[in-house]
C-alpha cells in the first residue's frame, strides 16, 4: 500500500476504522506509559456531545488532532519544520487556501482553540455523505512530503508492525505484534493482555483510561 498522504487520500482508512485505529493507539500508550504527559497518543470518547477526538503529541513541536461527530471527520495536522507550516507563512496563518472548501459541518472545528490551528500544516476531511476524503483547493509546495502528511500519518496504515516499531523507537521495548494486534482488533483488556505489554501495569490501574478512551475491556477486580 502506498503511503498515506495529502497527496494518497485513497489509501486512508474508512472513519470507522480510523476512530478503532486512534482507540487502540491511545490505550496502548496508556498500557507502555502511565505518566500521561509522556504519551503519544490519546483519545477523548466523550470529547463533546455526539463528538470524540483523537490525537498524537510528539513532544517536539508537531501533533495531529482527529474529530469525529455526527457528520464526519476532520483531521488537522502539524509538521511544523515543513515547507507548508504556519510557521512559514507569516503571522502564523494557514498555508493560502489549505481549508478553501471545508464544509460548513467542520467550521467549528477549524476554530476549535484546544486543536491550535494556528499551528498547522495539513488539513483532511471526509463527510459520511460523500465516498471519499477530501482537501483544500490550494497549490502545494514543491518538495518531497511538503506539507509533513506523510510523515505524520504513517500510523494510519492500520499496521500492527508500524506500531511495534515506533515503541521500539520512543520507549525502548520490542513487543510482540501479536499481542499489538489484539488492541488493534480491539479484543477486551484482560489483566494478561496488559501485563503481557507492560508487566508494571494492572487492569485495575488502567480504569480511568479505558473509561476515557472508550476501549471494551473485563472488569478488573
Amino acid at each position: 500500500m502506498d503511503a498515506i498522504s495529502t497527496n494518497n487520500l485513497n489509501s486512508m482508512p474508512e472513519i470507522s476504522e480510523l476512530k478503532k485505529l486512534l482507540q487502540s493507539l491511545a490505550m496502548l500508550d496508556a498500557i507502555m506509559s502511565p505518566e500521561w504527559d509522556e504519551r503519544y497518543y490519546s483519545f477523548n470518547s466523550k470529547w463533546d456531545e455526539n463528538e470524540q477526538m483523537g490525537s498524537m503529541r510528539n513532544g517536539c513541536g508537531d501533533d495531529f488532532s482527529v474529530l469525529f461527530n455526527q457528520a464526519g471527520c476532520f483531521v488537522k495536522g502539524f509538521d511544523h519544520e515543513s515547507a507548508m507550516s504556519s510557521w512559514n507563512t507569516g503571522k502564523q496563518q494557514p498555508w493560502p487556501n489549505l481549508l478553501k472548501g471545508l464544509p460548513p459541518e467542520f467550521l467549528a472545528a477549524s476554530k476549535e482553540p484546544a486543536f491550535s490551528m494556528e499551528n498547522i500544516s495539513f488539513c483532511i476531511w471526509k463527510l459520511h455523505s460523500v465516498n471519499s476524503w477530501r482537501i483544500g483547493d490550494f497549490e502545494f509546495a514543491v518538495g518531497e512530503d511538503p506539507d509533513g502528511s506523510e510523515y505524520l500519518l504513517e500510523i494510519f496504515d492500520g499496521d500492527p508492525d508500524t506500531y511495534r516499531v515506533f515503541a521500539q523507537e520512543y520507549y525502548e521495548v520490542d513487543l510482540d505484534i501479536a499481542v499489538i494486534e489484539k488492541v488493534y482488533r480491539h479484543l477486551p483488556l484482560t489483566d494478561r493482555l496488559v501485563k503481557s505489554i507492560n508487566s508494571e501495569v494492572s487492569l485495575k490501574e488502567l480504569e480511568k483510561d479505558i473509561l476515557e478512551i472508550g476501549y471494551p475491556s473485563i472488569n478488573a477486580t
